[in-house]
Formats: structure tokens, sequence, C-alpha cells
């Protein structure tokens, strides 16, 4: 039986999902939690520890001394673990990517120096850490200033003017000073907006060769000022030459940052001048929407990270079925109450599954500040038509309950 370290986050989405996969694969889990060790149990396994993710100098001998028996692998569960697992198994000995490989797919001024530096298209950037609106400015008007290493459209914010630009230096400063340890030293990126049609991929590499596993187009306009991601569709409706010029960029990119074996997530730009990457992932898509691919083929996100780790055969895209997912937005900050509606949107037509994620009480925020979602709406259906018409309809049908927050 393989034995495999799962690096899990205190909170997150998709730790049920892999847990149940490992179940099925007869794959024995070690898990190593992230901070609180005290939610553990809830997960059905035993902890082998808590660590500071963000604290890879001080995790690692952590954990080196806590394995009393050898592992096959490690693997993170989301971006949080993903540093720590890339240091852990280069520790260990084990295959895979070398840390600074990692690193420079998930900072996002690096990735941008990285396809600047292998001629990928790539927009006008600027670094900043001390919050000099002019220099900030540089790359020129419509810009995005963004945190270097979160995710989720978190501290993502447009800026149109100068003025504009100065108050979202301010605040993503902010939301990346609360988020991370080393905030201070890391700066923000300040790159021009690129307009286009917004897509993602997940594949996998081996040997620095990618197999797309799915392609998903993201209907619902991503302009500004924040970006909060809703719908993602597959198969993508975009022509199959600019599938494959993705695909190649991809590819292109993760060999030449180092990382050549795993899952990766990708997001790009689609405008007359072609395709330009957003940014790579070292893991797959994100939150609950990894469930959608069991549609199209046959199991999860969670399930094919497993098979890839400790070497089972990874599945074929069926080529006969649309599927799709909505993250259900968060229209306001403040304490959510619960959902109404949730019969009627489950017995719209090519519905499959909603899951409501947040907890009655809960402090809920759209980005730029946060960083989650109420939940998840799953379709199914014989077009990607279809299952976004569905998705739309079943959100439709819901009615938030959020009380806003007080002012000051």
């Amino acid at each position: 039986m393989p034995r495999l370290l799962l690096l899990l986050p205190a909170a997150g989405y998709a730790k049920q999902d892999f847990i149940a996969a490992a179940a099925r694969l007869n794959i024995e889990l070690v898990v190593c939690a992230d901070y609180c060790h005290k939610l553990a149990p809830s997960w059905g396994l035993p902890p082998l520890m808590s660590v500071s993710f963000d604290q890879p100098e001080a995790a690692v001998p952590q954990v080196l001394r806590a394995l009393t028996q050898p592992v096959d692998a490690v693997l993170a569960a989301d971006d949080h673990g993903v540093a720590l697992a890339a240091r852990l198994r280069e520790a260990l000995g084990l295959p895979g990517n070398a840390p600074a490989a990692v690193v420079t797919l998930t900072d996002k001024l690096r990735f941008r120096q990285l396809q600047q530096t292998i001629g990928l298209p790539h927009p006008a950037f600027a670094a900043t850490n001390d919050g000099d609106v002019n220099a900030a400015a540089a790359p020129g008007f419509p810009l995005v200033v963004k945190a270097r290493r979160l995710n989720a459209s978190r501290g993502v914010i447009r800026a149109d003017d100068i003025d504009q630009l100065a108050r979202a230096l301010k605040q993503v400063q902010r939301i990346q000073a609360r988020a991370q340890r080393d905030a201070d030293a890391l700066g923000l990126l300040v790159e021009a907006f690129i307009p286009g049609v917004e897509v993602a991929l997940d594949g996998v590499l081996e040997l620095g060769l990618l197999r797309v596993l799915a392609l998903f187009d993201k209907p619902d306009p991503l302009d500004g000022p924040v970006f909060e991601e809703t719908l993602f569709i597959t198969p993508s409706r975009l022509a199959a030459a600019t599938q494959g010029e993705f695909a190649a960029a991809v590819q292109r990119a993760c060999v030449a940052a180092g990382v050549r074996e795993g899952v990766v997530h990708a997001e790009a730009r689609i405008n007359a001048a072609g395709v330009w990457l957003l940014e790579i992932a070292p893991r797959g898509i994100g939150g609950l929407c990894g469930r959608m691919l069991a549609a199209t083929l046959g199991m999860g996100t969670a399930e094919i990270v497993l098979r890839h780790a400790v070497g089972l055969p990874l599945p074929e895209p069926k080529n006969d079925v649309a599927a799709g997912v909505m993250m259900i937005p968060i229209p306001a900050a403040g304490i959510f109450h619960g959902v109404n509606g949730l019969e009627t949107a489950r017995a719209v037509p090519h519905i499959t599954g909603i899951e409501i994620t947040a907890q009655p009480g809960q402090l809920v925020a759209p980005p730029p500040d946060g960083a989650g979602y109420l939940g998840f709406i799953f379709s199914r259906a014989a077009t990607p038509g279809e299952a976004e018409a569905a998705l739309r309809a079943a959100h439709a049908a819901l009615a938030l309950r959020i009380q806003p927050l007080i002012e000051p």
C-alpha cells in the first residue's frame, strides 16, 4: 500500500475529497496540518503534527523528526502547502519539482520575469515596495495591482488613474500584510491590464510533457475593478488552434521554470494579439471546482492528483458531455445567515449538486479582501451552453441572507 504525506490546511474546501479518494485508491495517508492539529480528528485520520506551512525553515525539521516510517510521496491539498511540500520532497529524497521551481510559479513577479526571459507574451510590469505611485504607474494605465503570492483573486485591484492607483497600492499592501509574514520584503506587482476573454486549463506534467485534462471557459467578464471568479465551463468553446496555443505556452513556461511533474492549473487571457498567460499554479483547480471533472473524466481533481503521485493510470477525457461549476459570489461583506431557494435551484434541469460551504454566523467578504465563496453549484449537460444556462438559472433561484457590516 502506498504511503503518502498530505499537507492539509486548517481551513479549506477539498480536505474530504482527498481523504475519500485515498480510501478508494487504497493509499495510506499521513496528515500534516497547518497550525491547528485540533481540527484533524474531524478528518477521520490521525494527524502527524501541526506546523506552520508559511515557515518552511522551521517546519521541515519538525516534520522529519515526526516521520517514523518512510513515505512514497508528499503532496499539498492547496496553495498554502505547495512550497513546504517541495521542501519536504527534497529533504526526503523523493522525486518532484524543486522548491525554487515551485516558487517561480507561485510568485507573480517571478513568473512575469520568467515570461520576459523566455519571450512569452506578457504585460508591461513593475515591482514596488515603497509605495512610489509615479514609479508604479510606469507600465501605463489601466493597471492591475497584485499581491505577489495570494490566490483566489485576493489582493488584485484594477486602477484607471493615478488616484485609483494610490488607493489600490495601499489597500493591496494591507491585504498582503494580513496574509503573509514576509509582506514587507515582498512588495507588490503592478502590471498593465490585459483585455480579452479569460480561460483556464488543468493538466498534468509527466517528464515535462503536458497532458491537458480540461480547458475551461470563464463566460463572465473579468474587467475589474476586482476580479471575482464565478463560472467555469468545460469543454472550452475556443477554437482548437487557440486551445493548442494555450497548452503549448503552459508547457513551455512550466519547463522553463523547472516544473516538470504533477498537476497544474493555468489562467490566461485571449485577445487579438494571442494567448497571454496570467499565472500557473502547481496544483489542480481550486476549491470544490475539481469535482466537476467527475462528469468529463470520471473522477475529480483530488483523485487525479493522488493517482499521479503514486503512478496509477490517469483518465481520458470524454467528448460527449459538458460540465460546469459556479462559485457562488459574495455580493457584499457581512455576516452570512443562510440561503433560501435551495430546493428550487436543485430542481433546475442539468444541475447535479449544490453545496453551501459558508457557515451561518461566518464573516464573508468578496475580493479583493475575501478569499472564499459561499458555496458551489455543479452542472452536467450535453453542451457547454446548456451547462452554463443551468448554472445561471440555479443561481438566480437562490436568495442569500447576508447581514451587512455596520461601518464605524
